[in-house]
Protein backbone atom coordinates (compact mmCIF):
# COMPACT_ATOMS: atom_id res chain seq x y z
CA UNK A 1 0.00 0.00 0.00
CA UNK A 2 2.80 2.42 0.92
CA UNK A 3 4.60 1.84 -2.39
CA UNK A 4 1.39 2.53 -4.35
CA UNK A 5 0.87 5.85 -2.50
CA UNK A 6 4.51 6.79 -2.94
CA UNK A 7 4.45 6.04 -6.67
CA UNK A 8 1.28 8.14 -7.10
CA UNK A 9 2.96 11.03 -5.30
CA UNK A 10 6.03 10.77 -7.49
CA UNK A 11 3.87 10.75 -10.65
CA UNK A 12 2.02 13.87 -9.47
CA UNK A 13 5.29 15.64 -8.71
CA UNK A 14 6.78 14.73 -12.11
CA UNK A 15 3.65 15.85 -13.94
CA UNK A 16 3.62 19.15 -11.98
CA UNK A 17 7.30 19.77 -12.74
CA UNK A 18 6.86 19.05 -16.43
CA UNK A 19 3.75 21.23 -16.62
CA UNK A 20 5.63 24.06 -14.88
CA UNK A 21 8.58 23.80 -17.24
CA UNK A 22 6.25 23.76 -20.29
CA UNK A 23 4.72 27.10 -19.34
CA UNK A 24 1.44 25.78 -17.96
CA UNK A 25 2.16 27.28 -14.55
CA UNK A 26 3.53 30.57 -15.87
CA UNK A 27 0.33 32.44 -14.97
CA UNK A 28 0.70 31.76 -11.27
CA UNK A 29 4.41 32.61 -11.36
CA UNK A 30 3.82 35.93 -13.07
CA UNK A 31 0.92 36.80 -10.76
CA UNK A 32 3.17 36.13 -7.76
CA UNK A 33 5.86 38.35 -9.24
CA UNK A 34 3.34 41.21 -9.37
CA UNK A 35 3.06 41.14 -5.58
CA UNK A 36 6.75 40.85 -4.80
CA UNK A 37 9.77 42.73 -6.05
CA UNK A 38 12.25 40.29 -4.53
CA UNK A 39 13.09 37.06 -6.25
CA UNK A 40 12.21 33.99 -4.21
CA UNK A 41 15.13 31.59 -4.12
CA UNK A 42 14.33 28.22 -2.55
CA UNK A 43 16.20 27.74 0.70
CA UNK A 44 17.28 31.38 0.99
CA UNK A 45 15.57 34.34 2.63
CA UNK A 46 11.79 34.27 2.15
CA UNK A 47 12.12 30.96 0.30
CA UNK A 48 13.71 29.36 3.33
CA UNK A 49 11.63 26.36 4.36
CA UNK A 50 13.83 25.01 7.14
CA UNK A 51 16.65 26.08 9.44
CA UNK A 52 18.04 22.57 9.46
CA UNK A 53 17.79 22.64 13.27
CA UNK A 54 15.29 20.32 14.91
CA UNK A 55 12.65 22.29 16.79
CA UNK A 56 13.55 25.65 15.24
CA UNK A 57 11.30 26.41 12.26
CA UNK A 58 12.13 28.91 9.53
CA UNK A 59 10.65 32.35 10.17
CA UNK A 60 10.32 34.90 7.37
CA UNK A 61 9.84 37.67 9.99
CA UNK A 62 12.95 36.80 12.01
CA UNK A 63 14.83 40.00 11.16
CA UNK A 64 12.04 42.22 12.50
CA UNK A 65 11.75 39.95 15.54
CA UNK A 66 15.47 40.48 16.20
CA UNK A 67 14.82 44.19 16.50
CA UNK A 68 11.83 43.84 18.84
CA UNK A 69 13.41 41.10 20.98
CA UNK A 70 16.66 42.94 21.57
CA UNK A 71 14.86 46.24 22.10
CA UNK A 72 12.74 44.60 24.81
CA UNK A 73 15.99 43.48 26.50
CA UNK A 74 17.27 47.07 26.45
CA UNK A 75 13.94 48.39 27.74
CA UNK A 76 13.86 45.86 30.57
CA UNK A 77 17.38 46.80 31.67
CA UNK A 78 16.53 50.51 31.52
CA UNK A 79 13.47 49.96 33.72
CA UNK A 80 15.42 47.95 36.31
CA UNK A 81 17.74 49.03 39.08
CA UNK A 82 20.69 47.32 37.39
CA UNK A 83 23.53 49.87 37.47
CA UNK A 84 24.72 51.19 34.12
CA UNK A 85 28.28 50.30 35.12
CA UNK A 86 27.54 46.61 35.76
CA UNK A 87 29.61 44.60 33.30
CA UNK A 88 26.69 42.31 32.43
CA UNK A 89 24.58 45.32 31.45
CA UNK A 90 27.40 46.86 29.42
CA UNK A 91 27.93 43.62 27.49
CA UNK A 92 24.24 42.93 26.84
CA UNK A 93 23.70 46.53 25.70
CA UNK A 94 26.61 46.35 23.25
CA UNK A 95 25.42 43.04 21.77
CA UNK A 96 21.80 44.20 21.61
CA UNK A 97 22.59 47.54 20.00
CA UNK A 98 24.88 45.91 17.43
CA UNK A 99 22.32 43.28 16.44
CA UNK A 100 19.52 45.85 16.27
CA UNK A 101 21.69 48.03 14.02
CA UNK A 102 22.57 45.13 11.70
CA UNK A 103 18.93 44.04 11.47
CA UNK A 104 17.82 47.62 10.77
CA UNK A 105 20.50 48.22 8.14
CA UNK A 106 19.83 44.91 6.36
CA UNK A 107 16.11 44.37 6.98
CA UNK A 108 15.61 42.69 3.57
CA UNK A 109 18.74 40.53 3.71
CA UNK A 110 18.70 37.94 6.51
CA UNK A 111 21.83 36.28 5.17
CA UNK A 112 23.77 39.53 5.59
CA UNK A 113 22.49 39.87 9.18
CA UNK A 114 23.68 36.31 9.88
CA UNK A 115 27.07 37.01 8.31
CA UNK A 116 27.61 40.25 10.23
CA UNK A 117 26.44 38.91 13.60
CA UNK A 118 28.40 35.65 13.29
CA UNK A 119 26.17 33.87 15.83
CA UNK A 120 23.98 31.60 13.75
CA UNK A 121 20.86 31.97 11.68
CA UNK A 122 18.43 34.83 12.21
CA UNK A 123 15.99 32.43 13.87
CA UNK A 124 18.75 31.51 16.33
CA UNK A 125 19.42 35.18 17.04
CA UNK A 126 15.77 35.63 17.99
CA UNK A 127 15.98 32.56 20.21
CA UNK A 128 19.16 33.91 21.84
CA UNK A 129 17.37 37.16 22.69
CA UNK A 130 14.48 35.27 24.26
CA UNK A 131 16.86 33.13 26.32
CA UNK A 132 18.84 36.20 27.36
CA UNK A 133 15.60 37.73 28.68
CA UNK A 134 15.32 34.73 31.03
CA UNK A 135 18.92 35.21 32.17
CA UNK A 136 18.29 38.92 32.69
CA UNK A 137 15.23 38.21 34.85
CA UNK A 138 17.26 35.80 36.99
CA UNK A 139 20.12 38.31 37.20
CA UNK A 140 17.74 41.03 38.36
CA UNK A 141 15.90 38.78 40.81
CA UNK A 142 19.10 37.56 42.47
CA UNK A 143 20.75 41.00 42.26
CA UNK A 144 23.96 39.40 41.03
CA UNK A 145 25.68 42.75 40.46
CA UNK A 146 25.87 43.40 44.19
CA UNK A 147 29.06 42.68 46.03
CA UNK A 148 29.42 39.43 47.90
CA UNK A 149 29.86 39.64 51.66
CA UNK A 150 33.35 38.28 52.31
CA UNK A 151 33.00 38.71 56.09
CA UNK A 152 31.49 35.25 56.46
CA UNK A 153 34.00 32.69 57.69
CA UNK A 154 34.00 29.62 55.50
CA UNK A 155 36.28 26.69 56.19
CA UNK A 156 37.82 25.37 53.00
CA UNK A 157 39.55 22.01 52.92
CA UNK A 158 42.69 22.30 50.85
CA UNK A 159 44.62 19.27 49.65
CA UNK A 160 47.20 20.04 46.97
CA UNK A 161 48.10 16.35 46.51
CA UNK A 162 44.94 14.26 46.09
CA UNK A 163 46.96 11.06 45.83
CA UNK A 164 47.69 11.33 49.56
CA UNK A 165 44.15 11.88 50.77
CA UNK A 166 43.85 8.44 52.32
CA UNK A 167 40.99 7.48 50.07
CA UNK A 168 43.00 6.51 47.00
CA UNK A 169 45.32 3.62 46.37
CA UNK A 170 48.86 3.80 47.75
CA UNK A 171 51.89 2.17 46.16
CA UNK A 172 52.32 -0.05 49.27
CA UNK A 173 49.09 -1.98 48.67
Amino acid sequence: MFSRIASQSVRRLVSFQSASSNGVNQVSRSSFAAFSTAEIVPGIGLGKTSTGIVGLPADPDAVSKIITSYQSLLDRMAASDLPETAQYRVDVEKISNYRIQMATDHADDPEMVEELCQCGQVEELVQQAELEMGVLEMYLKERLWEEIDYEVDVEVEFNPDPSKDGEGFDDDQ
